[in-house]
């Protein structure tokens, strides 16, 4: 059974990366000049949810920030992708 540092060791380095990457992407988004949209909002949030879990795992607390949690069916969908986040 793999201990703290055990996964330490196997996975730091991809985790260093990726949050390298986000905030490449939050300093990108911060120098550019223009109004954002829910997905800024949802990310942020989905970022706070990652520092205060309440409870749950990190990852489902950051899943379930950008989820959309509304149970009656919409008539119509708004695009053909996703969105990535859920416009509330």
């Amino acid at each position: 059974m793999p201990d703290r540092n055990d996964i330490l060791d196997l996975y730091f380095m991809d985790a260093r990366s990726k949050l390298i990457d986000i905030a490449a992407f939050l300093d990108r988004v911060d120098r550019h000049e223009g109004d954002t949209d829910f997905r800024h909002a949802a990310f942020l949030d989905a970022m706070e949810a990652l520092k205060n879990p309440k409870g749950k795992s990190r990852a489902q607390a950051v899943l379930e920030s950008l989820s959309d949690h509304t149970v009656e069916p919409i008539e119509a969908a708004g695009t053909k992708g996703a969105a990535g986040a859920y416009e509330g």
